[in-house]
């Protein structure tokens, strides 16, 4: 994922957290900022309760997959905090994906009826 596509600075953390609207299931919480800006930006939040290092970044690297497979049917001008909650670290991928995409439709995010580039050539 290019660094312009990703919430770093703990200033952009505190504005989401703050000014943000916030939404969850059993699995996520998402913290969602509407901005005018071209595209989307996403920050991670994976606490140390649910691992050690290893799992923790294999957290980070499925929500990024997915979010990145995704990003055509994601609304663009928001800045959004997806924060792991336990449990997580025992799912499969499947449901991991299931999960996650559930988030982010209770957060008004993502239309799944979008068809993707992908979808549209084949």
């Amino acid at each position: 994922m290019k660094k312009n596509y990703r919430v770093k600075k703990e200033k952009d953390f505190s504005a989401v957290f703050k000014n943000g609207e916030n939404t969850a299931n059993r699995k996520f919480v998402i913290y969602k900022l509407e901005k005018e800006q071209p595209h989307y930006r996403l920050g991670l939040s994976v606490s140390k309760k649910l691992g050690n290092a290893v799992k923790r970044n294999q957290i980070k690297r499925w929500i990024r997959h997915i979010v990145m497979a995704e990003s055509d049917k994601l609304d663009p001008k928001v800045d959004f905090v997806v924060i792991a909650r336990k449990g997580v670290e025992n799912l499969t991928f499947a449901e991991f994906e299931k999960n996650l995409l559930h988030a982010l439709k209770v957060a008004k995010m993502y239309q799944e009826g979008i068809m993707s580039e992908k979808e549209v050539k084949n």
